[in-house]
């Protein structure tokens, strides 16, 4: 989360992510079903150990399942899904199944490769399924029984809401994504998030730091902290604002700077994008292409990676054949960061990580 100064920080009101509110509508539903009760507000665990409480805007209850729904705040981002009811129904699980995951109305069906749920699968990241066996398990062990339970997903007008997101042109078919990594929707302030990031570099200078990092997300800092040993202080929230990053460093120069990132967002950042958001650039599977044509790849395996339905297929693909591809993509976006930075004294260095933390490439 940026470090926002206190008023900034009362002017952005935080929301949930519709993997919370799935998570929390699945605890009441299948506490109804083993009780015949509601809990109301219901409370569940994010993964960072908070512990916030959901109002039920839908209770129901029939011979075999267990309906509850929870309208999605955002706070005050601009999220196409606030509003939405996300509702759980939960019926019994068969003995020894375990927990279970379907998608209802308006969520959608995976149907292409390189996403993190398999084609065929309902449209629920690995972090909300997480969350919602672990609530599940909670109630089970509870109330003394076995956690079998088979979740159904629905959000009422998601396909429409659909429409508004990358899910057509990822394969997702039907409605949306239950998606989030830490439950906590922060709200999108370009301002707020670069003067964040501005406030954690003049920290690092006035500690006298040797070495920041700009992570994309909370696995690549992770990655790169780890790796360098590094204290709080010295990781900067840099997210999709790479250019807000290095643009303050060469005016305010630090030693040495790490670019920590997933693949997706570092290629675009190889490729020259100095906003590594979504809605603002795209990865060029094209350029992608030709830096597999350049390592020896075939033709057919550079057709096979221009159209890649997302990058981490084109990633998968190219590892496949032995393309050192993530180190390809390191070395890139080292030169646009170089070409940034220009002549201030800051050495710079791009570690490419995998979702699980796993370093693929890195360029120093």
């Amino acid at each position: 989360m940026p470090r926002l100064k206190n008023e900034e920080k009362a002017a952005l009101r935080r929301g949930w992510t519709t993997g919370a509110c799935a998570t929390a509508a699945t605890k009441a539903a299948f506490t109804a079903l083993l009780t015949g009760d509601f809990p109301d507000p219901v409370t569940i665990r994010l993964p960072k150990g908070e512990t916030p409480a959901f109002a039920l805007a839908l209770e129901e209850t029939g011979e075999d399942f267990a309906r509850a729904g929870i309208v999605k705040d955002a706070g005050d981002d601009p999220d196409v899904t606030h509003g939405a009811m996300i509702v759980a129904t939960v019926r019994p699980g068969a003995a020894g199944a375990g927990v279970t995951f379907s998608a209802g109305e308006g969520v959608g069906t995976v149907t292409k490769a390189g996403l993190p749920v398999a084609p065929g699968e309902p449209a629920i990241n690995p972090v909300p399924r997480q969350m919602m066996v672990g609530a599940v398990r909670d109630v089970a062990a509870d109330h003394g029984v076995a956690a079998d339970a088979a979740i159904e997903i629905a959000v009422p007008g998601g396909t429409a809401l659909a429409e508004k997101t990358w899910n057509p042109r990822l394969g997702i078919v039907g409605g949306i994504s239950i998606l989030g990594t830490t439950g906590v929707v922060h709200p999108f302030s370009c301002s707020a998030w670069i003067h964040s990031i501005h406030r954690g570099i003049d920290v690092a200078r006035a500690a006298g730091l040797e070495r920041v990092a700009g992570s994309t997300g909370s696995t690549s800092e992770k990655t790169v902290q780890t790796l360098y040993g590094l204290p709080e202080i010295a990781l900067l929230d840099m997210g999709d604002f790479a250019g807000g990053m290095l643009k303050y460093l060469r005016a305010h120069p630090v030693p040495n700077v790490t670019i920590a990132g997933g693949f997706a967002k570092l290629t675009k950042l190889a490729q020259g994008h100095l906003d590594l958001h979504s809605g603002r650039s795209q990865v060029d599977f094209d350029w992608l292409a030709e830096r597999a044509k350049e390592a020896g790849a075939e033709s057919a395996l550079q057709a096979r990676v221009a159209g890649a339905n997302t990058a981490m297929e084109a990633l998968e693909i190219m590892t496949a054949a032995s393309i050192p591809i993530a180190a390809i993509v390191a070395e890139a976006a080292r030169e646009t960061a170089r070409g940034v930075l220009g002549k201030a004294p800051v050495a710079v260095d791009v570690l490419v990580v995998d979702r699980k933390g796993g370093a693929v490439g890195h360029a120093s």
